[in-house]
């Protein structure tokens, strides 16, 4: 039988209220949408996190499939004429074309896909963020593939113990670059502590491992809005799949990075550092500050193609401890109010609304020496 296909399909639509959730009504325009053309489809699940909506896939059309794309395309146009209707606040921001032209890539939605040869038993994790970027899943992935005080198997199961391959992309130069652990871990904390340039894309088993070394074991959406829209229009919120078991980290390894709330951009109009927060799917709603950035996590069981689930997996007591640092570590930074290192510094700062304000000041700036020119204001995030 040919291979499954996994695709992880998010856009944000319309918010309710604010930036905060979505409404029922967009998400039930969503499903009726692909049940109508689940043809091309083994099966799907609609769940949200935040206003972010996501579109679990399963079909044999392999990764970046232009009819499976224009599928989630069409469905999230649905949801958005219904986000319209109910006025919803930035009905479509995720849609920044008034056409499909191919793929999602590049539209505005962010994608994350990964095709295998299905085992006897595959558990997978769907991992959904709100209010954050790509690069929040860099300290994640690391610990579960790379840090064997996180994941005992790197140590004890003799198929992990060559490590794993990881797929960086530099976003701002358009170029990748692949590094094995744990020969180049060294190297590839290096690029990936630099969250905002440097993102994991995919991970792939060594030779030596059960699994296939050309069949990815996770992916990430890596789509910035900002390279998109070339302006603020909301933060990118990333989605992610990790396989599990028989070969590589149990389920409670690839959850068990979340146990540390890590700081991540985004938060308040995409300008703030804020806490990684865990949460059940009910519990999703980011209404305190917009925030404070948080996780969902779906498992599933990948059937003859078909999603068991989905196990709503931080939906766990063992996860209170994660949440309430958060909430300690998101009341001290707030506290902190406009100045760094809650606000972001100014070089992030480029793409949002602060510039505005430093043009109004443009005239307003003078020399200390007054024999020299008045001088016009350095934009942000630029170097005299």
């Amino acid at each position: 039988m040919t291979k499954i296909t996994v695709s992880a399909i998010k856009a944000d639509v319309g918010g309710y209220v604010g930036h905060s959730d979505t409404h029922p009504r967009v998400q039930d325009a969503i499903e009726s949408h692909l049940e109508d053309h689940a043809d091309v489809l083994e099966n799907y699940h609609v769940t949200s996190a935040g206003d972010d909506l996501q579109l679990i896939l399963t079909h044999r059309r392999g990764s970046d499939d232009e009819r499976i794309h224009e599928l989630a395309w069409n469905a999230f146009e649905s949801g958005t004429a219904v986000a319209q209707d109910l006025g919803l606040y930035g009905a479509g921001q995720d849609l920044l074309s008034d056409a499909f032209s191919g793929n999602v890539r590049g539209l505005g939605p962010g994608a994350a896909e990964i095709e295998f040869t299905e085992r006897p038993s595959d558990p997978i994790v769907v991992f959904a963020m709100d209010k954050t970027e790509p690069g929040a899943f860099n300290f994640p992935m690391y610990k579960v593939f790379g840090d064997p005080f996180n994941t005992a198997g790197l140590v004890i199961d003799p198929s992990m113990n060559e490590g794993f391959t990881f797929e960086v992309w530099d976003i701002e130069e358009d170029r990748r670059v692949f590094l094995d652990t744990p020969e180049d871990a060294h190297e590839l904390l290096a690029l990936i502590g630099a969250p905002s340039r440097y993102v994991i894309k995919r991970v792939y088993p060594r030779e030596g491992n059960k699994n296939d070394p050309d069949e990815p074991v996770a992916s990430v959406s890596t789509e910035k809005l900002v390279d998109v829209a070339g302006e603020y229009v909301g933060k990118d919120d990333p989605v992610a799949i990790v396989r599990s078991q028989s070969g590589l980290p149990a389920i409670g390894e690839v959850l068990e990075p979340f146990t540390f709330p890590h700081m991540v951009s985004g938060w308040m109009r995409g300008s703030h550092v804020g806490p990684m927060m865990p949460v059940s799917m009910e519990h999703s709603q980011t209404s305190r500050f917009d925030g404070p950035p948080r996780c969902i996590a779906a498992g599933f069981q990948i059937t003859d193609g078909n999603l068991v689930g989905p196990n709503d997996l931080f939906d766990d007591v063992a996860f209170d401890r994660a949440r309430e640092q958060a909430s300690e570590q998101a009341d001290y930074l707030r506290e902190h109010g406009p100045f760094e290192p809650h606000r972001l510094p100014l070089g992030e700062l480029e793409y949002t609304t602060l510039p505005e304000i430093m043009d109004t000041l443009s005239e307003e700036w003078e020399h200390m020496d007054s024999s020299k020119p008045v001088a016009q204001a350095t934009p942000v995030g630029s170097v005299e």
